[in-house]
Protein backbone atom coordinates (compact mmCIF):
# COMPACT_ATOMS: atom_id res chain seq x y z
CA UNK A 1 0.00 0.00 0.00
CA UNK A 2 1.32 3.95 -0.69
CA UNK A 3 0.45 6.49 1.16
CA UNK A 4 0.87 10.03 -0.04
CA UNK A 5 0.86 12.98 2.07
CA UNK A 6 2.52 16.32 2.82
CA UNK A 7 -0.27 18.46 0.30
CA UNK A 8 -1.98 21.76 1.43
CA UNK A 9 -2.67 25.00 0.32
CA UNK A 10 -0.36 28.14 -0.22
CA UNK A 11 0.31 30.77 -2.59
CA UNK A 12 2.52 30.87 -5.65
CA UNK A 13 5.86 30.86 -5.05
CA UNK A 14 5.56 28.41 -1.89
CA UNK A 15 7.02 25.24 -1.83
CA UNK A 16 6.03 22.14 -0.39
CA UNK A 17 7.62 18.58 0.05
CA UNK A 18 4.83 15.99 -0.55
CA UNK A 19 6.11 11.77 0.79
CA UNK A 20 4.48 8.89 -0.20
CA UNK A 21 5.37 5.75 2.55
CA UNK A 22 4.69 2.54 1.13
CA UNK A 23 3.85 -0.69 3.21
CA UNK A 24 2.86 -4.06 2.57
CA UNK A 25 6.42 -4.82 0.81
CA UNK A 26 9.39 -3.47 0.36
CA UNK A 27 9.04 -1.15 -2.03
CA UNK A 28 13.05 -0.60 -2.66
CA UNK A 29 13.03 -3.11 -5.88
CA UNK A 30 10.37 -1.32 -7.96
CA UNK A 31 10.41 1.98 -9.66
CA UNK A 32 7.96 4.71 -8.71
CA UNK A 33 6.46 8.47 -9.65
CA UNK A 34 4.28 10.84 -9.34
CA UNK A 35 1.02 11.39 -11.10
CA UNK A 36 -1.30 14.84 -10.62
CA UNK A 37 -4.78 15.46 -11.73
CA UNK A 38 -6.45 18.78 -11.94
CA UNK A 39 -10.26 19.00 -12.09
CA UNK A 40 -11.53 17.98 -15.37
CA UNK A 41 -8.07 16.82 -16.86
CA UNK A 42 -6.76 13.33 -17.36
CA UNK A 43 -4.05 12.35 -14.84
CA UNK A 44 -0.67 13.18 -15.82
CA UNK A 45 3.04 12.43 -15.05
CA UNK A 46 4.99 14.30 -13.33
CA UNK A 47 8.00 12.76 -12.23
CA UNK A 48 9.85 9.01 -11.87
CA UNK A 49 12.72 7.83 -10.14
CA UNK A 50 14.40 4.28 -10.38
CA UNK A 51 14.86 1.67 -8.05
CA UNK A 52 18.32 2.66 -7.17
CA UNK A 53 17.31 6.48 -7.26
CA UNK A 54 20.18 7.07 -9.62
CA UNK A 55 18.16 7.76 -12.83
CA UNK A 56 15.05 10.47 -12.40
CA UNK A 57 12.39 11.89 -15.34
CA UNK A 58 10.06 14.93 -14.97
CA UNK A 59 7.51 16.41 -17.27
CA UNK A 60 8.38 19.68 -18.76
CA UNK A 61 5.96 21.61 -16.84
CA UNK A 62 8.02 20.77 -13.63
CA UNK A 63 11.71 20.69 -14.76
CA UNK A 64 13.61 22.41 -12.49
CA UNK A 65 10.76 23.63 -10.05
CA UNK A 66 10.39 19.69 -8.61
CA UNK A 67 12.77 16.99 -7.52
CA UNK A 68 11.84 13.14 -6.65
CA UNK A 69 13.49 11.62 -3.89
CA UNK A 70 13.54 8.14 -2.18
CA UNK A 71 15.04 6.65 1.07
CA UNK A 72 14.28 2.68 0.43
CA UNK A 73 16.18 2.11 4.18
CA UNK A 74 12.47 4.16 5.24
CA UNK A 75 10.25 2.68 2.09
CA UNK A 76 9.68 6.22 1.38
CA UNK A 77 9.21 8.49 -1.89
CA UNK A 78 9.36 12.04 -1.58
CA UNK A 79 8.28 15.09 -4.15
CA UNK A 80 9.89 18.47 -3.51
CA UNK A 81 8.14 21.55 -5.09
CA UNK A 82 9.54 24.82 -5.35
CA UNK A 83 8.63 28.20 -7.06
CA UNK A 84 4.93 26.07 -7.17
CA UNK A 85 2.25 28.41 -9.59
CA UNK A 86 -1.49 28.29 -9.90
CA UNK A 87 -1.40 25.38 -13.05
CA UNK A 88 -0.01 22.96 -10.11
CA UNK A 89 -3.13 22.92 -8.72
CA UNK A 90 -3.87 19.24 -8.46
CA UNK A 91 -4.08 16.20 -6.48
CA UNK A 92 -0.93 14.22 -6.34
CA UNK A 93 -0.85 10.44 -6.51
CA UNK A 94 2.11 8.27 -5.57
CA UNK A 95 2.40 5.01 -7.44
CA UNK A 96 4.72 2.37 -7.77
CA UNK A 97 5.86 -0.61 -10.84
CA UNK A 98 5.58 -4.31 -9.84
CA UNK A 99 9.11 -5.55 -8.11
CA UNK A 100 11.77 -5.69 -10.49
CA UNK A 101 10.81 -3.19 -12.64
CA UNK A 102 13.57 -1.13 -12.24
CA UNK A 103 13.33 1.68 -14.71
CA UNK A 104 11.54 4.83 -14.09
CA UNK A 105 8.40 5.16 -17.30
CA UNK A 106 5.94 7.71 -17.69
CA UNK A 107 3.24 5.44 -18.63
CA UNK A 108 0.38 5.46 -15.95
CA UNK A 109 -0.59 1.84 -16.67
CA UNK A 110 2.83 -0.02 -16.06
CA UNK A 111 2.26 1.30 -12.02
CA UNK A 112 0.83 -1.58 -10.11
CA UNK A 113 0.43 0.64 -6.93
CA UNK A 114 -1.40 3.73 -6.06
CA UNK A 115 -1.66 5.95 -3.44
CA UNK A 116 -5.43 7.75 -3.08
CA UNK A 117 -3.69 10.99 -3.67
CA UNK A 118 -2.95 14.72 -1.91
CA UNK A 119 -4.71 17.80 -2.91
CA UNK A 120 -2.22 20.69 -3.47
CA UNK A 121 -4.25 23.86 -4.26
CA UNK A 122 -1.57 27.03 -5.27
CA UNK A 123 -3.56 30.70 -5.10
CA UNK A 124 -2.19 33.48 -7.30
Amino acid sequence: QLQASGGGLVQAGASLRLSCAASGRPFGGSSMGWFRQAPGNEREFVAAISWSGGTTDYADPVKGRFTISRDNAKNTMYLQMNSLKPEDTAVYYCAARSPGRYIPTRQRGQYESWGQGTLVTVSS
